[in-house]
């Protein structure tokens, strides 16, 4: 029988020790997730996730002077004294080939901070959606797609994501939506179904969004439009627990 594929509306829905064995697949499409991927192919050696900001400070004081770039944000903002926010185009490989960003946002990283105790931990998004579906076409583990949310709050654009993986790969074991024994990961199926008939509607979703809606109050909308934007990049991000870091 074909492996279970379990949607996480939200980390606090989900038990951490229910991730063992399995792959999690971290999804904050605004921004966390699409930064990332904009990092490492731009050339950044790694990305260090962390939870507080004192951490990515001693993140970057266990490395020689100028190899750690601090990024994230707090609100949706760039956090005083830090190199980078959480816009994906600031990853240019002009600012990070070559460096190791220690990185911590109010929702991304503490998702995936919560999801350590899976066998496997990627980073998903739009951007490398077809790359991330390949490497779990043939995959035999329980797949887990761990939607960030937005404050604690469900956001529209992760479950959009996670429905989008969850139904090429109900697809790829021959499943059909109703085989899947779990309301959630049927839900994001639904809304996801309901928002791909074309990339306005996509966009207009993510727009009305939790997280969409603080984007566009920010002024990050073309950051919307990139985080729609779907097989930019062909790599899929690996956190690896033993190191912490994502490469």
């Amino acid at each position: 029988m074909s492996s279970p594929i379990r949607v996480h509306l939200l980390p606090g829905l989900m038990e951490p020790a229910a991730l063992r064995g399995g792959v999690a697949i971290i999804l904050d499409i605004l921004r966390a997730s699409t930064t990332i991927v904009h990092a490492l192919a731009n050339g950044a050696r790694a990305v260090v996730p962390v939870g507080e900001i004192n951490d990515a400070l001693s993140v970057r004081d266990r490395f020689p002077a100028g190899e750690v770039l601090l990024g994230g944000e707090r609100e949706g903002l760039c956090i005083d004294g830090f190199d980078l926010d959480n816009n994906p185009f600031a990853y240019t490989r002009a600012a990070v080939a070559g460096k190791t960003i220690a990185f911590t946002t109010t929702n991304g990283t503490r998702a995936l901070l919560r999801s350590r105790e899976a066998e496997s931990i990627l980073i998903g998004a739009f951007v490398n959606l077809r790359a991330l579906l390949k490497g779990l076409q043939d995959d035999p583990r329980e797949i887990h797609l761990v939607c960030a949310g937005t404050r604690g709050e469900i956001s529209t654009e992760d479950v959009l994501a996670a429905g989008a993986i969850a139904e090429k790969l109900a697809e790829s074991r021959s499943l059909s939506v109703h085989e899947i024994p779990d309301d959630q990961t049927q839900l994001a199926i639904a809304a996801w179904r309901q928002a791909s008939w074309s990339q306005t509607a996509l966009l207009h979703a993510m727009r009305a969004s939790f997280g969409g809606r603080n984007c566009v109050r920010l002024g990050f909308d073309e950051q919307i439009e990139r985080a729609a934007t779907r097989d930019v990049f062909d790599i899929v991000p690996r956190y690896d627990s033993s190191t912490g870091e994502i490469q």
